[in-house]
């Protein structure tokens, strides 16, 4: 009887397995959407460093009483540059966002927004992106819905633009503000 050998069984095993993933992946409630562990907690702070010649953002600036935006961005990132009109498009009619910078210069961060305009109630600066691991953050843009207790609500990968902003973002928005 002819000995088969164990390396012959792992490719199709491997690709089961792969299928498997895809399958339950493509069956769960947001597909597109990436979990976070910070959704019912409470937000992790700002960083300690202000862009210079900005309203620093600040842990008190999380728990206003209202629904808050937080917003990761960088100055290198096409689709930042991309959702900064509908961010100040949302400021204009009143909303409160604040805007962490991460992994940028402080120059590059700074000629953004002055050259853009600022959307933003306060600004942090975070060059090394460490408060960005503490809010889970995988790459910019990512924006964060928080209650007026400075709890998270909900995240939000990606430029707010398009039909994922109006499919998936505005319904977690509204659903927060009229908890509100």
């Amino acid at each position: 009887m002819a000995k088969i050998n164990p390396m012959m069984i792992a490719p199709p095993l491997i690709f089961v397995a792969f299928v498997a993933m895809a399958a339950v992946g493509m069956y769960r409630d947001d597909p597109n959407g990436i979990p976070s562990t910070m959704i019912g907690k409470p937000a992790p702070g700002v960083p300690e460093r202000a862009l210079a010649g900005f309203t620093h953002a600040t842990p008190e600036m999380l728990a206003t009483g209202e629904v808050t935006l937080v917003n990761f961005w960088a100055s290198w990132c096409p689709p930042c540059r991309a959702e900064h009109p509908r961010l100040l498009e949302m400021q204009a009619q009143g909303v409160n966002i604040i805007g962490i910078n991460f992994g940028d210069t402080e120059r590059a961060a700074t000629q953004y927004i002055v050259n853009d305009d600022n959307p933003f109630a306060g600004i942090g600066f975070d060059p090394q992106r460490r408060m960005a691991v503490d809010w889970g953050v995988t790459a910019p843009p990512e924006t964060f819905i928080l209650d007026g207790d400075g709890t998270v609500l909900y995240r939000f990968t990606g430029p707010l633009v398009g039909s994922d902003y109006e499919q998936r973002f505005l319904p977690a928005f509204e659903a927060a503000l009229s908890k509100n």
